[in-house]
C-alpha cells in the first residue's frame, strides 16, 4: 500500500526573493516546510550566485509551473571588465586579463547587437545536457565541452549606470534560455576587452515581480503568526496571459471531470478574437484559456468548434489556498 505523502493540501504561488548562497531547490524545501505543503516545485532554477524573483508553486500551483517557465525574464547584473573566468562569474577562476576599460558610450552602442533573435553558445558551465551528462559536470571534471550555439530571443538590453571604469550595470528582459553570463562574454569581446558577472538579480519572471516578492525571513515571520498564507498568491497567477472563460458552478465540475462544455456562440467569438501565438513548453498554445468558476480556477482548456476541451484540471473546489 502507497504511503500518502505528508503535508497538507496548500494551493498557490509564493514569490520568493531568493537570497544569495541558496539553490532552488533548498528555497523549494523552505517554503514547502514553512506551509507544510504536500507538493511543491519552482519555475525557473536561479544560480546560488543570484538574487531575485524565484516562483515557488504549492499545490495544483504546480500544474502551471510551464507557463511561468515559458514566459519572459528580467535581470539586472554588473559586469567586471578586465577578468575572464571559466564560469563567466565570480565564482570561478581568472582566465584571462586585459587593460581596456570600455566607455559608457561605447557599451551603449554595443548593445543594440544583442537585442532580437539571436545565437547564443550556453557557458560550458551550464545545466545543458550533453550526451546525457551535465555541462557543468564535464567542465568541472576536466573534459572538453563543445557548446552549440542555439537561438534566444532578447527584448531589451540597457545600460542603467557605470559607477566606474570597472563595473557596468545592466538590464536584460529576455526569452527562456538566455544566458546572462553568455551576454557579458559576448559584450566584452566586442568592446574589445574581458568581463564577467559580479552580480546578478532576478527582478520578474513573467507575472512574478519582485515589487511582489516575499523574503524568507519575512516569510517565517508570517507562519510564526499563523499568517503565512499572507504571503501566498492564487494558483491562476502563472496563467495571465491566456483568456479567461466564465463558467457555472456544473459547468466546472464538468471541466474537473475531463468533460468538455459547449461554449455560447458569443464566447466561442470572444475566444477567437483573443487568440494569438502561444508556446507553451513546446506546444501550440493559441488555442488555450482559463476557465474560471467565479475566483476559483476550475481547468485549462482549448476551445475547439463550439466546445471548451479540459487539458489541465484545478481540484481546488472553491478552496482558494492555505
Amino acid at each position: 500500500m502507497a504511503r500518502r505523502k505528508k503535508g497538507q493540501d496548500i494551493h498557490g504561488w509564493v514569490i520568493l526573493d531568493k537570497p544569495l548562497g541558496m539553490t532552488s531547490t533548498q528555497a523549494v524545501g523552505a517554503v514547502r516546510r514553512l506551509f507544510d505543503a504536500k507538493k511543491a516545485g519552482h519555475a525557473g532554477t536561479l544560480d546560488p550566485l543570484a538574487s531575485g524573483v524565484l516562483p515557488i508553486a504549492l499545490g495544483e500551483a504546480t500544474k502551471t509551473v510551464p507557463f511561468a517557465q515559458d514566459g519572459a525574464k528580467t535581470y539586472r547584473f554588473t559586469i567586471q571588465w578586465g577578468e575572464s573566468t571559466d564560469t563567466l562569474d565570480a565564482e570561478g577562476e581568472v582566465i584571462a586579463q586585459s587593460d581596456v576599460r570600455p566607455t559608457r558610450d561605447a557599451i551603449a552602442a554595443a548593445l543594440p547587437d544583442f537585442i532580437g533573435d539571436i545565437a547564443q553558445i550556453p557557458p560550458k558551465f551550464s545545466a545543458i545536457r550533453i550526451d546525457g551528462a551535465r555541462a557543468y559536470d564535464l567542465a568541472r571534471a576536466g573534459e572538453e565541452v563543445e557548446m552549440v550555439a542555439r537561438p534566444v530571443t532578447v527584448h531589451g538590453l540597457k545600460l542603467l549606470d557605470a559607477p566606474s571604469p570597472d563595473l557596468a550595470v545592466l538590464e536584460l528582459h529576455c526569452g527562456k534560455g538566455t544566458y546572462v553570463r553568455a551576454i557579458a562574454r559576448d559584450l566584452a569581446a566586442k568592446l574589445g576587452t574581458e568581463g564577467h558577472v559580479a552580480a546578478l538579480r532576478r527582478v520578474a519572471v513573467g507575472p512574478f515581480a519582485a515589487s511582489n516578492a516575499v523574503t524568507l525571513d519575512e516569510l517565517t515571520e508570517m507562519a510564526h503568526k499563523g499568517r503565512a498564507s499572507d504571503g501566498l498568491h492564487p494558483v491562476e497567477t502563472a496563467l495571465d496571459d491566456i483568456p479567461a472563460l466564465a463558467v457555472t458552478e456544473d459547468e466546472a465540475q464538468s471541466l474537473r471531470q475531463g468533460r468538455p462544455i459547449v461554449l455560447l456562440p458569443r464566447q466561442a467569438q470572444e475566444l477567437r478574437d483573443k487568440r494569438r501565438p502561444r508556446d507553451i513548453a513546446g506546444k501550440d498554445g493559441s488555442r488555450l484559456a482559463l476557465a474560471m468558476c467565479g475566483e476559483t480556477a476550475a481547468a485549462i482548456g482549448e476551445a475547439r468548434a463550439g466546445r471548451f476541451e479540459p487539458v489541465r484540471v484545478f481540484n481546488l473546489m472553491n478552496d482558494r489556498s492555505a
